[in-house]
């Protein structure tokens, strides 16, 4: 039985490229109308998605269960660390944005917050480029991040084999 609470490893980076472009959607139409309630299923997606990959999250649910095999595309596996982090940027984000437009009615500064998240899901559906595993790779390499965490990210040998 796989545990509740388990990010997977690896990622299928289809599915992840289409969950951006539903993210994507999501925060231009809260940076366009200024709808706070969009906030809420935005950020609870980040929340469960981090904590849990799809299983919580309903945009991921449909993108890993309905939408990727319908489209019949190879799957492209990559290390689940980086996107697991990239998810957990994306949580703070969105979760920021929630306090500032309902605890301190500060829209604008949410529609920012918001926003850089739209550019980040745009670079990672349209030219998969995860800005969130960028920032990963720089804090292994710096130190900040066990090479632990993730030993397929730390091998070269294994990115290149694969």
């Amino acid at each position: 039985m796989r545990k509740l609470f388990a990010f997977p490893n690896p990622v299928n980076e289809v599915s992840a490229r289409l969950v951006a472009a539903g993210v994507l959607v999501q925060a231009v139409v809260f940076v366009a109308t200024g709808w706070r309630w969009l906030l809420v299923p935005l950020a609870y997606g980040f929340v469960a998605r981090v904590l849990t990959g799809p299983r919580l999250s309903p945009l991921g649910h449909v993108v890993t269960r309905v939408v990727t095999p319908r489209l019949g595309l190879t799957a492209r596996l990559v290390p689940g660390p980086p996107k697991r982090f990239a998810q957990g940027v994306g949580t703070a984000f969105t979760v920021a944005a929630v306090v500032a437009a309902f605890g301190f009615d500060a829209v604008t500064l949410a529609r920012g917050l918001v926003g850089m998240v739209a550019v980040a899901a745009l670079l990672e559906s349209a030219f998969a480029y995860c800005v969130g595993c960028k920032v990963f790779a720089a804090l292994m390499r710096a130190g900040v991040i066990p090479e632990s965490v993730c030993a397929e990210c730390s091998d070269l040998s294994v990115r290149i084999a694969a």
